[in-house]
């Protein structure tokens, strides 16, 4: 079963949003917060969100088969594993471009990944350990009610939602 696993890493704003949002969705074994893309090793949370190590918050995301953010450290990044992620990627990209979706090219950066560093435990799980707070109840509550209303048939255990 291992062998059928890939893994994905990307960013797309706060951590915590995207990793709450693929935490729900059918196929990603798993979703563990943190840093990559940048020129520090080991990075700490104070020092990515200062803006000067060139990593993003990304999430690395285990499967099968922006908003209020502002700063480098919450731009939108794919980090590709192998070639065949590459390309996929960047035929999505021109796909969405061509399509008229939205007004403006899409900025997301396409990247050969290099080190993923985990983000400290208390960013880990953080939507579902601090659903009340307040970050979690403005920002991240409005993504969870779209995400299940509009792709309720792709939630893991889509029956309970």
């Amino acid at each position: 079963m291992a062998d059928s696993l890939e893994m994905t890493t990307l960013g797309g704003g706060c951590f915590w949003c995207v990793e709450a949002v693929y935490q729900e969705l059918q196929g990603v074994q798993s979703a563990v917060s943190g840093y990559a893309g940048g020129a520090v090793d080991n990075p700490t949370y104070y020092q990515v969100c200062n803006g000067t190590t060139g990593h993003a918050e990304v999430v690395q995301i285990t499967l099968n088969r922006q908003g209020y953010d502002v700063g480098t450290q919450y731009r939108s990044i794919i980090l590709y594993h192998s070639e065949q992620q590459r390309t996929i990627a960047e035929k999505s990209k021109r796909d969405t471009d061509a399509s008229g979706l939205w007004s403006n090219p899409i900025v997301t950066e396409i990247s050969p990944f290099t080190t993923f560093y985990k983000a400290e435990d208390y960013h880990q799980n953080f939507y579902r350990d601090n659903p009340y707070q307040p970050y979690c109840r403005a920002i991240i509550d409005p993504k969870m009610t779209k995400l299940r209303k509009e792709f309720r048939a792709k939630l893991k255990d889509a029956s309970h939602r």
